[in-house]
């Protein structure tokens, strides 16, 4: 198997700016992988500001309990910034594996 190849799979299937890094393209992988996290980090955030309030309210009330029904329903008011997490997720990953495509004298 080529070093392109590997870095293709490790960056198509394991994590989006590996296959960078395997090929020695250390600022473009960490780049790669810092946009990555700060879309995770900025998901968790979303989940968390939807699911404050339910969370706040079962602690106050006592209960230790959230239904599906209560989540699904906090959830909905960020729905949209959840959609637009998502989508940024995948153009990232999309923009990994496309530049290893595009590279290629590393191959």
């Amino acid at each position: 198997m080529t070093r392109k190849r590997t870095a293709l799979l490790l960056s198509a299937l394991v994590l989006p700016g590996l296959g960078q890094l395997y090929l020695g393209r250390k600022v473009a992988g960490i780049a790669i992988i810092m946009v990555l996290n700060l879309l995770l980090l900025l998901a968790l955030f979303v989940v968390l500001k939807g699911l404050g309030p339910v969370i706040a309210a079962q602690v106050a009330g006592g209960t230790v309990t959230v239904s599906s029904g209560e989540v699904m329903a906090a959830l909905k008011g960020v729905s949209g910034f959840g959609k637009g997490l998502l989508a940024a997720f995948a153009l990232v990953w999309a923009f990994s594996v496309a530049d290893l495509l595009r590279h290629r004298d590393e191959g």
